[in-house]
């Protein structure tokens, strides 16, 4: 069983409940409250910026050239997410200024940047990856069981159900499965470890943006 298979499987439960989540139900439908997604966006668009960081130091620690230009790309693509966030969605939602960050999003950025730049690059590699990964199997499951007609927050859901991003996903998921094949069993576990707090942040992302979770 390869890497990324194995890793799947330890946050399958972490995975279910962020699917049975009222924020990605509300999604789904269509019925989220403005001012959620809005919470969301602001914090996904501080969150990109950061994440564009890692990944950029994650490609600059690549053990091989592939990977490094691997990495650099997935980096260019989330910094012109992020620019999009600004440009599109954020007219489109009626925000007006970026918020400060937020708790959920300091912990979470603040892991990934750790792990890229202190752990081994393998770990490193498998911190970043549930941000695609598990993106886009929820993107695909609101594609999948959204109800028929106007959905406010259809554009999103393209984005993430798209193709386009789906051949990133699978290359992420390669270039893990190839390092973890030519290292340690111990860096293995490591990796694994940084994937499941990575699972576990993903989920704690959504629900504070659900409850409005704010420094106090």
């Amino acid at each position: 069983m390869k890497w990324s298979e194995q890793a799947w499987l330890s946050i399958e439960p972490i995975y279910e409940s962020i699917l049975q989540m009222p924020f990605i139900q509300e999604l789904t439908n269509g019925s989220l409250a403005l001012e959620k997604f809005q919470y969301y966006l602001m914090q996904d668009s501080i969150y990109l910026e950061h994440f564009g960081r890692a990944l950029a130091i994650v490609g600059a620690r690549a053990n091989n050239i592939p990977d490094m230009l691997s990495f650099f790309r997935f980096a260019e693509t989330t910094i012109i997410v992020e620019n999009a966030l600004h440009e599109s969605y954020f007219k489109d939602f009626g925000i007006v200024a970026k918020d400060s960050i937020q708790p959920a999003c300091h912990h979470y950025t603040h892991f990934l940047r750790s792990n890229a730049t202190m752990e081994a690059v393998e770990v490193a590699m498998a911190a970043v990856l549930p941000c695609f990964w598990i993106y886009k199997a929820v993107g695909d499951y609101i594609y999948q069981h959204q109800k028929a007609g106007d959905n406010p927050y259809q554009k999103w859901i393209n984005t993430y159900a798209g193709e386009e991003f789906g051949i990133a996903v699978k290359s992420a998921i390669s270039i893990c499965d190839n390092n973890a094949a030519q290292t340690t069993v111990a860096i293995q576990e490591k990796m694994t470890e940084a994937f499941i707090m990575s699972a576990r942040l993903e989920y704690d992302f959504w629900e504070a943006a659900y409850i409005n979770r704010r420094w106090r």
